[in-house]
């Protein structure tokens, strides 16, 4: 894969990552403006991250990690694929299913261990009951970031990205109807989520189907290659509970303080939005294409690669990182303060985004470093980084909640971001040429870093500027809409004349898309 296609690839993804961002940004300004951060809103917040939370750990995290660089070789090479496949996807499917049973029992320890400060009041008995509805979900979802990851091994991004649109809509459509139809809130968004991972598993299989891949479920069995799946797998495993144990000590945390849960994942769903469209989207091309260079020995095309997805993923996140910290009162107070969503809830919410702003690209950078040990087979390594990055998140988020209240959970999350990406970096030292930094990276990024400032003071100054406007209501949106485009233009600007980019590298890939 040539750069302008790695490139394109990154584009391809992140397009259909930013709509369902969006539309997900749409879900959660419903949510918060029918339900605000009272017990319906935290319960449900709860229950949905739970699947979501084992989803990662099984599927997206642990099992892709190891299945798709093992499938990319097999499919560059010819050794069946289909067989692999299929071992992996009804091994895969087993697995949950017992889960699945399992957690039904276990919800009132599951929710506990979420959220410990929900005991003894009504969010705790509604998180159960919705936890049980929405569970099943991870089923669906786990196989279909198996397929997710087959179809991106292949070269076919577009299904695969455009999955969660779906599940969003349907999500969305389900809070009208609840609402035009006086059903109840929070059982109807509940029985929604399942019903979204259905629809999801559909589209995957039947874009894998099209690839020649219609995968079938098969008697499980522990044949050689899934003995070696599972020993990669196994502490890749391990370093998604780590990560799990970071998402659960937030919650813990803000579970402590009335209504910080919501504030905290409203915040998390806003520096969501460029952390899916540039960080998930590079990590779900570099991988596949890292493994094929690495079974090709195209050491010189893996360090290009390595290198133009950092620059690509910088470039567009720090940027984003400082908008998110100078511009986070007026975008939580736009976006979000409506309905149930009081101007009370606004302050709590722009500080947390604020503080996860300053690690938005600490976050992004671990997409592009771990496919560098991924593709190698090397689960080890990180999970021994994910471990230090827990004992920090835990220290800081516990000892600082005292301190500083719910915020606490925010600077875990973060300092413990740059911690991963810190200890992620200085691995690839190890490596050799295929992950050195080259001279064009070198150059750019101070220039990046310098643009952004200039963006970050200009935001400043359009923010004191427009603040009167922010107050009217009829105005608002537009003000948001200038001081977004504001921003845009002034990095753009900035970005040309300090050369953090070049217009000749703009016109090449755009002749070259043509």
């Amino acid at each position: 894969m040539q750069p302008i296609r790695l490139i394109r690839g990154f584009l391809s993804v992140g397009s259909w990552t930013l709509l369902s961002r969006v539309v997900g940004f749409v879900r959660d300004m419903m949510i918060a403006a029918f339900l605000g951060t009272g017990p319906v809103a935290q319960a449900y917040l709860v229950a949905f991250t739970l699947p979501n939370m084992f989803r990662r750990f099984f599927a997206e995290g642990a099992f892709n990690t190891a299945f798709v660089p093992m499938f990319s070789k097999r499919l560059e090479s010819g050794e069946n694929p289909r067989a692999f496949a299929e071992e992996a996807f009804s091994g895969l499917a087993t697995v949950v299913i017992v889960l699945c049973l399992i957690a039904n029992f276990a919800m009132p320890l599951l929710v506990y261990a979420q959220a410990a400060g929900f005991r003894g009041d009504e969010r705790f008995d509604l998180a159960v009951i919705y936890g049980r509805i929405c569970f099943p979900y991870i089923l669906f979802i786990s196989l279909t970031a198996l397929l997710s990851g087959l179809l991106n091994a292949g070269g076919r991004f577009v299904a695969a990205a455009s999955a969660p649109v779906l599940m969003n809509v349907i999500l969305i459509a389900a809070m009208v109807l609840a609402d035009r139809l006086g059903w109840d809130m929070g059982l109807t968004m509940a029985w929604s989520t399942p019903v979204s991972g259905i629809a999801q598993l559909a589209v995957v299989w039947f874009a894998a189907k099209r690839m020649g891949f219609a995968l079938r479920l098969r008697r499980p069995r522990l044949s050689p290659d899934m003995r070696h799946l599972l020993a990669i797998a196994a502490p890749a495993v391990l370093a998604g509970g780590v990560v799990q144990v970071n998402l659960l000590v937030g919650r813990q945390v803000g579970s402590f303080f009335d209504g910080a849960i919501s504030w905290l994942t409203y915040a998390d769903r806003l520096y969501q939005l460029p952390l899916g469209v540039v960080g998930i989207a590079i990590g779900i091309v570099l991988l596949p294409d890292i493994s094929r260079r690495l079974k090709a020995e195209d050491i010189q095309g893996g360090r290009n690669a390595y290198n133009r997805a950092t620059e690509f993923a910088l470039f567009l996140t720090i940027p984003a990182g400082v908008a998110l910290v100078v511009a986070a009162g007026p975008l939580i107070s736009v976006l979000f303060q409506r309905g149930a969503f009081a101007p009370s809830d606004v302050g709590p919410t722009a500080l947390a985004l604020a503080i996860y702003g300053l690690g938005l690209p600490a976050f992004v950078l671990q997409k592009v470093l771990q496919p560098l040990y991924f593709a190698r087979e090397d689960t080890r390594t990180p999970f021994r980084f994910a471990l230090w990055s827990m004992v920090v998140n835990v220290v800081l988020a516990v000892g600082l909640a005292p301190l500083v209240g719910f915020s606490a959970a925010a600077w875990g999350t973060t300092i413990a971001g740059w911690t991963m990406a810190a200890q992620l970096w200085l691995g690839t030292r190890r490596m050799g040429e295929a992950a050195q930094v080259d001279d064009r990276l070198r150059r750019r990024l101070p220039r990046i870093v310098a643009a952004s400032a200039v963006m970050g003071v200009a935001l400043v100054a359009l923010v004191r500027v427009l603040d009167p406007v922010f107050q009217q209501p009829g105005l608002r949106y537009l003000a948001l809409a200038g001081l977004v485009l504001g921003g845009m233009a002034t990095y753009g600007a900035a970005a040309i004349a300090l050369g953090a980019v070049r217009l000749s590298d703009l016109k090449s890939g755009l002749r070259r898309q043509r």
